[in-house]
């Protein structure tokens, strides 16, 4: 554990940032290669089909993962608390649940996903690809559960690290195996959604065994595994809400998608290419809300406050200057960063102006989600979940609902960025009330 309630602020939060920004950076990494190697190789159709699923396997994994925190949580108490006993039983707990939910996740992510696809406007021409991708996805889904539960456990015994060793093992063999499977073999889109699988498999297998050979008082055993339906019924209480809002954020993903799907093949092509350079770009600023989020978690309860203060002005400092860096850069090449993914002319358009219009405000989004941080690590986590209800339902959606009737896509684009200047807004408005101060679960007299 690092202690953050002393020493320079700027210097901690970097420090403390830059392994979770490369374990983040790595997880996005397969997504983009999967998607440059797709568009490329196979079409800008695949392309947009592969785009289309990344929100219903969203959408579909969101509640469960959101519902692993708790599982993680509960973890690291009984660890802390060196109750080894109950560490076995909620690990056995958390495996059966992953275990049973992906196989539930997959009977009705594939019965039910040419409806899904229909539901979300996707074009017709663009189902069948769309199905082979998502429907061999789901098949094994319980090697993503698998992995992620792994992780989580990991992460609750203390152990940050070695999740982070195989991401890395698992992004770069998804790719080697993208490359033989798609340049090489030829096999199409349904083996891009294999080489996940396995990578996945690998990563799994390979974090069980680390478990059972490192960790003496763990052994992951199929015959001895327990579900413990107190340790689940806590587990729910603490990820549950976590699980909700992930759920809310992907169902408005979702819905936003809708949007874009009605202007074509083009269009959800370019969205689906330029929308995993967006999601990498804006991973500095999440990681460093991240980091923020703890730093403050430890220096509200060392009852520190000028530290808070501190710690937001340095941390609003780095990370937007490493925005600025970043919109600078997609402004500038925007156009050889599209070519990566396809040699479409209209389609590198479209992706491009959709990069240049949101890149340029990737500082409001940065603010946004800066401020948020110091709310979650206060203990206040109602309040960015209620901004950021606001910012996606209430303002991006209907807004991409009426200007893309008044602009075409270009309208849709637009949307992000005001409804980021709104959330942002929101966020500053209710740090400055300071009631964010007594949400606490350690209560300390103010210095």
């Amino acid at each position: 554990m690092r202690d953050l309630t002393n020493g320079n602020e700027a210097k901690l939060i970097v420090n403390f940032a830059w392994p979770m920004l490369l374990g983040n950076l790595f997880q996005q990494l397969y997504n983009v290669v999967d998607s440059i190697i797709v568009g490329q190789f196979i079409g800008k159709e695949a392309l947009a089909a592969v785009g289309a699923s990344f929100f219903i396997i969203f959408t579909l994994i969101s509640l469960i993962i959101g519902i692993s925190t708790g599982g993680t949580i509960v973890i690291s108490q009984f660890f802390g608390a060196k109750k080894f006993p109950e560490v076995k039983r909620a690990i056995d707990t958390l495996y059966i649940f992953f275990f049973v939910a992906s196989i539930i996740m997959a009977v009705v992510g594939i019965l039910l996903s040419e409806s899904l696809f229909r539901l979300i406007n996707l074009p017709e021409h663009l189902i069948p690809l769309a199905l082979q991708y998502l429907n061999t996805y789901l098949i094994g889904i319980v090697t993503l559960f698998g992995f992620n539960g792994t992780s989580a456990i990991l992460r609750g015994l203390g152990d940050s690290l070695t999740p982070l060793y195989f991401t890395i093992i698992s992004s770069i063999l998804n790719i080697l195996l993208d490359l033989l499977f798609v340049v090489v073999f030829n096999w199409g889109i349904a083996s891009v959604a294999w080489a996940t699988i396995i990578s996945q498999l690998v990563a799994f297998v390979g974090g069980i065994l680390y478990l059972n050979r490192y960790h003496e008082i763990i052994h992951v055993s199929l015959r001895s595994m327990k579900f413990d339906w107190n340790i689940f019924r806590k587990s729910i209480r603490i990820g549950l809400p976590t699980g909700i809002q992930t759920s809310l954020v992907s169902l408005a993903m979702i819905t936003f998608s809708s949007i874009i799907n009605l202007f074509g093949t083009n269009v959800i092509a370019a969205f689906a290419a330029a929308g995993k350079v967006d999601r990498l770009a804006i991973l500095p600023a999440m990681t460093f809300a991240q980091a923020l989020g703890t730093f403050v978690g430890q220096n509200v309860g060392a009852n520190k406050p000028d530290r808070v203060k501190s710690g937001l002005k340095s941390t609003l400092l780095i990370s937007s200057a490493v925005c600025i860096v970043i919109s600078a850069l997609i402004i500038l090449f925007g156009v050889d960063i599209m070519r990566w993914f396809t040699d479409d002319p209209e389609v590198i358009k479209i992706g491009k102006q959709y990069l240049v219009i949101v890149s340029a405000f990737y500082l409001l989004f940065n603010t946004m989600f800066t401020f948020n941080g110091v709310l979650r690590g206060a203990g206040d986590t109602l309040i960015p979940m209620f901004i950021t209800i606001l910012s996606l339902w209430m303002v991006r959606i209907p807004l991409a609902h009426f200007l893309s009737g008044k602009m075409g896509e270009t309208g849709i684009w637009w949307a992000v960025p005001i409804g980021w200047f709104v959330g942002m807004t929101a966020s500053i408005a209710y740090f400055s009330t300071g009631r964010w101060k007594n949400k606490g679960v350690v209560h300390t007299k103010r210095k």
